[in-house]
């Protein structure tokens, strides 16, 4: 018997009956041979750590456009604070934390430069609209590994495209929104509870708001330190769950109502605040006015970029948009736009 194999054995005997088992995985879109140490979703989990786009992330933009300071989320350091906050969750719900972890660090594969800011604009320029939750799955499927894709498996690759809410409801009961495994709904739930304290924790730092700003309310059922909120969250989901007896990942009724009010708090108050808008509007500028140029230059410019007949220029140019970090879009936007001091030889 492998060492995966063995696992596997583990798996059956531990996780609860609803949990998704690696050796009951749907499998990938191309077939390939078991691998004697790592489980599937073990190996999903390696191929997404070791891609380009995941490395990418910690140069682009999770709420604070260009911050002086640290200390400050990335998306990197979201997509890690998701992967802990799910694995907790996972661990005491004995469900698969290697398949919970696989979904939160490739969940946002495919986030645009300049956060939400570069989400919209690729929206709006381009002809078959963009999301960045679709992005992330065609970064797995398509665009990494040279147009070859990580061949990810199917329950992976569903949690990423099934991971995102907007403003919509935290666990929506729409099938086309759902995650097919409880392993993705707790990566779904972990992503809001991950970003509405982290954002907070940034806007604090920022001096964007106060914390005497925070509705007493929320204060009085979350907490009000940065720790206490999480542990309140997640233990909720967590007792939620088990009282359900893992029908579905669960959040109480004060506690989601309340999640929901701090996170219109936060478009209020951070997301849509001026201040930060007016940022951010420079930066639409500065994609879109890269995006007009390479639909105009796009010939020669993309050879190494992988390309497919659906979807044309447009396709590979908003590929190429939105892969790009903060300081390559800038860079490459003073490169193109801006008069360059002349070398004196």
């Amino acid at each position: 018997m492998t060492i995966r194999e063995q696992t596997e054995e583990i798996e059956k005997q531990i996780l609860h009956s609803r949990a998704c088992l690696s050796s009951r995985s749907r499998g990938r879109p191309v077939p390939e041979k078991p691998d004697d140490l790592r489980t599937c979703f073990q190996r999903d989990r390696d191929r997404i750590i070791h891609s380009k786009a995941f490395r990418r992330l910690k140069h682009k933009t999770q709420v604070f456009l260009a911050p002086r300071g640290d200390h400050y989320r990335t998306r990197l350091t979201h997509v890690l604070e998701v992967s802990q906050i799910a694995r907790t969750i996972a661990r005491a719900l004995r469900l698969n934390e290697d398949l919970v972890e696989a979904i939160a660090l490739g969940h946002d594969l495919g986030h645009t430069p300049f956060g939400h800011a570069g989400e919209s604009i690729l929206r709006e320029i381009s002809p078959g609209g963009f999301d960045h939750y679709k992005q992330s799955l065609r970064v797995v499927d398509f665009l990494e590994r040279d147009g070859k894709g990580l061949n990810l498996s199917h329950e992976v690759r569903d949690g990423i495209v099934k991971h995102s809410k907007g403003r919509g409801l935290i666990l929506s009961d729409n099938a086309r929104e759902k995650p097919s495994t409880l392993e993705g709904l707790v990566v779904r739930v972990s992503d809001i509870i991950a970003y509405v304290n982290h954002d907070l924790d940034d806007a604090l730092r920022a001096g964007v708001i106060r914390r005497s700003e925070v509705p007493k309310d929320i204060v009085r059922i979350l907490g009000e330190a940065y720790a206490q909120r999480i542990d309140t969250m997640v233990r909720d989901v967590i007792n939620t769950t088990l009282a359900g007896g893992h029908a579905s990942v669960g959040m109480s009724g004060e506690i989601s109502s309340t999640v929901y009010r701090l996170r219109d708090f936060l478009f209020e108050r951070v997301y849509e605040r001026e201040e930060i808008n007016e940022e951010f509007r420079k930066a639409k500028g500065i994609l879109k006015a890269l995006y007009e140029y390479y639909l105009e230059h796009a010939d020669g410019e993309f050879d190494d970029i992988p390309g497919e007949k659906k979807g044309g220029r447009h396709r590979r140019v908003c590929d190429f948009i939105a892969g790009m970090t903060d300081g390559f879009a800038l860079m490459t936007y003073e490169r193109l736009f801006l008069p360059q001091q002349w070398t004196v030889l």
